[in-house]
């Protein structure tokens, strides 16, 4: 079945409560107080299943100018208006604020209700329609159905009914395999189940027993039941009017504003960067001006940056801006946005979401990427800012869009991917000039070392750069190898020159010929014949060879002495013995002994068992 939200609009008392509960059967004013003045003062909400596959959710708004505010919280998920001009009153102000509103929120398409048709004669409706053809010429209202109907007596409603289905049938659904996202415009309690909270399910599907997250709190809750226009479902889809039974937090933790979505994906932000447009009957917008900013069900007071130079904002102009929130809030690029003015209380202007993170200055060029169409664009711009790239989940946070949409459009872009459990992207150039860098790195090292295998690998890893990203550099580079920890030219050798040889001639005879009691290293290396560095560096390469064995940090033993070592405890497996037993057998003093033991005991050729030792 298809859902579509209807919003009204339209000035005060031109009947939009009444045209709704007589195309519905239910009346959208709850309050006692609406009841009592005969006015809409907050949201009401009705349905119509219109025909059997196509049910109709309707966002009953206030048009008297002090409650503009909960008007802005009704109408920004809705897929059409349905806007009311009593033909006996025709155009007032609220009729153009409504108007202009809808217009900033882009909501693509409307039907035209002229209400209270039975108490003019034909004249006069005739006169209203063309003003009503003034206004809204060159919007998305233009060319849309104008309908004269009376709720009192029922004129004109079935005609109203058919072109309502008419236009939703040309609306496309929310998407519901979005990410979810429920902005709260009530929220109340009921006996025996606990805090329920509503609004318009603009995107994704929520579904009994979910863990959903708060924002901005960031509070974790489990969603203990569904509603669906009054009645229990398991699970309820984007485009639908929608109650939440939530467990464990209080009617008063809650507010509207309020935007219950998926836990740990996003992060309710205090500053955006957006494309602003001001209305011609506005007055000039001045730098860091505050403002009221309304967006979903939200309103919080901000302040707007001018980003392109300081000079006022005419009237009717449009222009890139910052807007820094007093409350954090969750938005999401693509999200639509009202501002009014702080006295008086009208609205000026509205816009669209193109960054949520924004932060530093930003250039027209870079703003201009972000309202760009093309998400490849979009995506490779993001990737291409931040060092060593952008993870899927980064990329969802600030972006808002599912991981296939950003997997597709990756693809498109100049990105490399880089497999891990979720795909991680960077940019393509800066990928390629980094692994420049690190063969000129690697060889560079290789000419001021020349002794050494290649240079240790943490040393090639940019600073602060995920490990995954220095493998896949690596893996790219086909001039350089990886072996362990060390990475050297593919085509690197080994070359000694004369004294080096006889150097490391003399290193490794002399630990050979010491056995298992063996001089101190320094000053084995001091004998070699050649300055510490390159003996030190002879050192290394024997050790490599294996020619000789590290022991610990202080004693170094020919590989011909502990091979011989083996083969003598090997002959006595698998005698149990002692310290002395060992200083006997192997004729060294306590200095080699325990340290011999304890590297026996890590290669596995002994276990120690208390004060003995068993031979394995």
């Amino acid at each position: 079945m298809k859902h579509i939200i209807v919003g009204t609009a339209g000035h005060i008392d031109h009947g939009k409560t009444a045209l709704v509960k007589a195309l519905t059967g239910i009346d959208a004013d709850r309050l006692e107080e609406e009841k009592r003045r005969g006015i809409t003062i907050d949201l009401g909400f009705a349905h119509l299943q219109l025909t059997p596959s196509l049910r109709l959710g309707f966002v009953d708004v206030p048009g008297h100018e002090r409650f503009v505010k909960n008007m802005l919280a009704g109408v920004g998920g809705i897929d059409l208006v349905l806007f009311a001009i009593a033909a006996d009153e025709s155009i007032k102000p609220q009729t153009r604020e409504h108007f202009d509103i809808c217009r900033l929120l882009e909501i693509p398409r409307g039907v035209i209700a002229l209400t209270k048709a039975d108490l003019v004669d034909d004249e006069i409706l005739a006169l209203v329609r063309a003003e009503v053809q003034e206004l809204v010429a060159g919007s998305f209202l233009e060319g849309a159905p104008m309908v004269p109907v009376s709720s009192v007596t029922g004129a004109g409603l079935e005609e109203l009914r058919k072109e309502l289905a008419r236009v939703a049938a040309e609306a496309p659904e929310k998407d519901a395999s979005g990410h979810f996202r429920l902005p709260i415009d009530r929220v109340f309690t009921v006996k025996g189940f606990g805090t329920v909270a509503t609004g318009t399910l603009v995107s994704g599907s929520v579904a009994k027993e979910q863990e959903v997250e708060l924002y901005p709190a960031g509070r974790r809750l489990r969603v203990r039941g569904v509603q669906v226009h009054g009645t229990s479902a398991r699970r309820a889809v984007a485009g639908q009017r929608t109650a939440v039974n939530l467990a464990d937090i209080e009617p008063a933790e809650l507010a509207r504003g309020d935007v219950l979505s998926e836990p740990g994906v996003f992060r309710a932000v205090k500053q955006v960067d957006c494309r602003l447009q001001l209305l011609p009957t506005a007055k000039p917008l001045k730098h860091r001006a505050p403002v009221h900013f309304h967006s979903g069900t939200a309103e919080i007071e901000a302040e707007v940056r001018l980003l392109e130079g300081t000079a006022p904002l005419r009237p009717g102009g449009a222009a890139y801006v910052r807007l820094l929130l007093r409350d954090a809030a969750l938005l999401l690029p693509g999200d639509r946005f009202i501002i009014r003015m702080f006295s008086p209380v009208v609205t000026i202007g509205g816009g669209v979401v193109l960054d949520v993170g924004a932060a530093g200055k930003a250039a027209r060029a870079r703003l201009e990427v972000l309202a760009s169409a093309d998400a490849a664009e979009r995506i490779a711009l993001l990737v291409r800012e931040t060092p060593f790239g952008m993870g899927m989940a980064g990329l969802v946070a600030r972006t808002g869009l599912v991981e296939p949409e950003i997997a597709a459009a990756a693809a498109r872009a100049p990105l490399i991917t880089i497999w891990q459990p979720q795909p991680w992207y960077v940019d393509r150039t800066w990928f390629q000039a980094a692994r420049e860098r690190m063969v000129e790195t690697v060889r560079e090292f290789h000419r001021k070392n020349p002794l050494q295998p290649g240079i240790a690998k943490p040393d090639l890893r940019p600073p602060g750069a995920p490990p995954f990203v220095l493998d896949a550099l690596l893996a790219d580079a086909k001039e350089i190898v990886a072996e362990g920890d060390t990475v050297r030219l593919r085509g690197h050798t080994l070359v000694l020159n004369q004294d080096e040889r006889q150097a490391r001639a003399a290193i490794e005879g002399a630990f050979q010929q010491a056995g298992l009691a063996v001089p101190a290293v320094a000053q084995v290396l001091a004998k070699s014949g050649v300055e510490p560095a390159r003996a030190r560096s002879l050192l290394q390469i024997l050790l490599r060879e294996k020619q000789l064995v590290r022991i610990n940090d202080e004693l170094v033993i020919h590989h011909s002495a502990i091979e011989e070592l083996r083969r003598m405890l090997a002959a006595r497996k698998p005698a149990r013995f002692n310290v002395g037993t060992f200083k006997e057998w192997t004729g060294v003093s306590r200095k080699y002994a325990i340290p011999l033991l304890e590297f026996l005991d890590r290669e596995r050729i002994t276990r120690r068992q208390g004060e003995e030792r068993l031979i394995l």
